[in-house]
């Protein structure tokens, strides 16, 4: 390979949540974290030349992307996903999860009903909530370790709730689904049917490993591109959350000026210019980069599902379609989830996420994020498997 991905960074001291704040969480100092979802792998070289090349100009002013910053990002679309975009859909905001809660102010008023599909990001959630809307829940199938979505079920809570919006996680996290372009046209049909607005989080859409393509959630119709927000952004795929930048895609001009009315009433105004500088660099020229780490990340997964299955097989993760992440099933194994919880943080000593942060049926699962060296990944399995096959 071209670039080095079993290279450790030490990461501590660096500001980061992800290592720095495990003693002020009520984890142990000594805790081996893979949690967030942000990789423990230094960015493209071409986006470092990029920011380096800017800090040396030295000048920090307001600023806003240009036609090179847009360029890329469509022509990044068009190629990888065969989506037709204009410039004018795109708006900017600090994130992703920022852009679903103006939205969410933008196409809801205080009371009425928004829609999820759980275990799901748990941001989802916690966002409805703090906007003061009802947050309905349609959950997910587990169905022979796949997740499935009960169209019925989702239908009905719909009607019954007069549902305004519906948030997706596509591909879905933490269960790691790649939705088929099928399922994506039912979840359409039912929301134009009941005029349902969709917020679509394609966050980890660059990373997809199954036979089944990222399907673009408004690339189903016109009709569908009309009612929909995509979100998207170079933070997960190049490892940038930090620099606080994403791409959120709005082709029905109506919406789109509801959801800036909005944006400018946050107080947010021009963008982070080293997100802009990040992101246009990421998408004119770390493509190379990026199908190199998806083919170490497949391979992360590969190694810790082999692992689990010849060390401690009660652990079961469902295998993932997409996204860096493995969502790990500990219901074989004994004790509440409580307990589970606290075995791997202060014995096992490994900070994963767990499960019900994503939801009631997250119960006994925890997520791991593979995108990691993969001496890390193994440290981590090997705690974990030593914490519970020595003693089940």
């Amino acid at each position: 390979m071209k670039y080095d991905f079993n290279k450790v960074t030490d990461r501590k001291n660096t500001f980061s949540i992800k290592t720095d704040l495990a003693t002020k969480r009520g984890k142990p100092e000594d805790v081996l974290p893979l949690w967030v979802a942000d990789m423990d792998f230094p960015t493209a070289p071409c986006i470092l030349d990029a920011l380096e090349s800017y800090v040396r100009y030295g000048i920090f002013g307001y600023s806003r992307p240009d036609e090179r910053y847009y360029t890329a990002v469509k022509e990044w679309f068009r190629k990888r996903f065969g989506w037709e975009t204009e410039s004018e859909w795109i708006v900017n905001t600090p994130g992703v999860v920022y852009a679903i809660a103006t939205a969410i102010r933008a196409f809801t008023k205080p009371e009425e009903s928004v829609i999820i599909q759980q275990p799901v990001y748990y941001p989802f959630s916690a966002t409805i909530r703090a906007q003061k809307r009802n947050l309905v829940n349609s959950p997910l199938i587990l169905r022979n370790g796949r997740y499935e979505i009960d169209f019925q079920d989702f239908e009905e809570k719909i009607i019954t709730n007069k549902v305004k919006l519906f948030i997706l996680c596509s591909p879905h996290n933490p269960g790691g689904r790649v939705w088929t372009a099928t399922e994506l046209e039912k979840l359409a049909e039912i929301c134009l049917r009941h005029d349902v607005k969709i917020v679509s989080d394609e966050i980890h859409s660059d990373f997809v490993f199954s036979k089944t393509p990222h399907t673009i959630f408004a690339k189903i119709s016109k009709e569908v591109e009309q009612n929909s927000i995509i979100c998207t952004s170079p933070s997960k795929t190049f490892n940038l959350a930090g620099l606080q930048f994403s791409n959120i895609f709005i082709p029905n001009k109506k919406l789109r000026t509801l959801f800036l009315d909005e944006l400018t009433r946050t107080g947010y105004d021009e963008p982070s210019l080293m997100g802009i500088i990040a992101a246009t660099a990421a998408y004119q020229n770390g493509g190379d980069w990026l199908d190199e780490l998806k083919i170490y990340i497949q391979e992360n997964i590969a190694f810790a599902e082999d692992f689990l299955l010849h060390n401690c097989p009660k652990i079961k993760p469902v295998h993932p379609e997409g996204t860096y992440l493995l969502w790990l099933d500990f219901s074989e194994i004994d004790g509440t989830d409580s307990e589970i919880d606290a075995r791997i943080v202060n014995r096992a000593k490994v900070w994963l996420d767990r499960g019900t942060m994503f939801g009631k049926e997250g119960y006994k699962f925890q997520r791991i994020n593979c995108a990691t060296p993969r001496t890390i990944l193994q440290e981590a399995l090997e705690k974990i498997c030593k914490e519970f096959a020595e003693k089940e």
